[in-house]
């Protein structure tokens, strides 16, 4: 067993900075084999966008105790608040809400243990798939799914122990459940099985969850996890190349909704769209100064959704509300004598706000 270990606030931020580094490195074979829902090859870069915010929000960040420096779950809950304000794509989104979701359990502790990272991954495992509107099995979500349940059977095997070797061992058994969770996309997915690749999003998990265990153990990323991984051979070809083309656009923002709006807009999206996405960012805002005390406070949510033509969907969010950081980027970029853009062009244009992705902010 570990010697070492590290579960406090530092150890978190050493997570994210792992994980920002490792996404990094593998976003290029994440979007080579990213064919689900869309075969747009850019979970890897959505992924590590997100995660590069996350980062970003804690440089800088207080660390001493007199500013809650020392505070597991505002640590995290920073970091996610960030992921959820950029969050990019499906991939991004989950992300962001497994961070703050998880994050919350851990509010006011000055340390993680087998037993809190046993309630945070479930609590984020929940509302991942609560926040889809249709949720699908063989993807990011299982892979979570799978690591929230390891983490609750060692914990429930060890009656509950706080220790440092309970956690390391909870780790370990976190990190296995969730390749072999990833192993089983490959079936559970028809259009995974017929391109014979695992998902994604679901290695992305897996190797967010690897950086964890490292950063908390002191010990090194377990590389061999991927060598067995169908599609993630660097001599492998990116498969989404010769697929058809998806058409419409992916539409993002942030938008203040009372609950019924928000249930209205879910419900219109769905009808217009899908891969539709909303979750919470932060707490409850009261009323305006201005309105009815009565009135039902508002919540902060950032919406994603596929639509064939932005319009309507754009149409429809300023109806209901004032949203902020609105993004729309084509499903898949212009052909060329027949053929997509490489992978990393589509990659690169949609970070960089170009041609893969526009505003509508006024």
């Amino acid at each position: 067993m570990q010697t070492k270990i590290a579960a406090n606030a530092h150890a978190m931020k050493r997570w994210l900075g792992k994980a920002e580094v490792v996404l990094g490195n593998h976003s290029d074979r994440l979007n080579a084999i990213n064919i689900f829902p869309v075969a747009d090859g850019d979970t890897g870069t959505n992924l590590y966008l997100t995660v590069r915010a996350a980062v970003s929000a804690l440089e800088g960040a207080a660390t001493d105790a007199t500013e809650a420096g020392n505070d597991v779950g505002a640590v995290l809950s920073r970091a996610g608040q960030a992921a959820m304000e950029q969050a990019r794509g499906n991939s991004g989104t989950l992300f962001a809400v497994f961070l703050c979701a998880a994050a919350e359990p851990l509010a006011g502790k000055s340390r993680l243990s087998a037993p809190l990272l046993a309630t945070a991954l479930n609590r984020a495992q929940i509302r991942a798939w609560s926040a889809l509107s249709e949720p699908v099995a063989g993807t990011m979500l299982s892979v979570l799914e799978a690591a929230a349940h390891a983490a609750q059977a060692v914990d429930a095997a060890q009656n509950s122990d706080d220790s440092n070797h309970a956690l390391g061992t909870s780790l370990d058994a976190v990190v296995e459940a969730a390749f072999q969770a990833v192993v089983r996309t490959e079936d559970e997915l028809a259009q995974l099985h017929e391109a014979h690749v695992v998902d994604a999003g679901g290695v992305g998990m897996l190797l967010v969850l690897d950086c964890l265990r490292s950063a908390v153990l002191g010990e090194a990323l377990q590389d061999e996890l991927l060598d067995g991984l169908h599609g993630y051979k660097l001599q492998d070809p990116h498969i989404h190349e010769h697929m058809p083309a998806d058409d419409g656009v992916e539409v993002m923002c942030t938008i203040s909704l009372s609950p019924l709006n928000a249930a209205i807009l879910r419900q219109r999206l769905d009808e217009m769209g899908d891969s539709v996405i909303m979750s919470q960012v932060g707490n409850a805002q009261g009323p305006d100064d201005d309105d009815d005390s009565t009135a039902e406070p508002s919540y902060r949510w950032r919406v994603h959704v596929h639509v064939p033509d932005p319009e309507p969907a754009v149409a429809l969010i300023r109806s209901l509300g004032e949203p902020t950081d609105i993004a729309v980027s084509q499903l898949a970029l212009p052909r060329e004598n027949g053929q997509e853009a490489a992978p990393h062009e589509s990659a690169g244009k949609q970070a960089n706000g170009s041609t893969g992705q526009s505003r509508y902010d006024h």
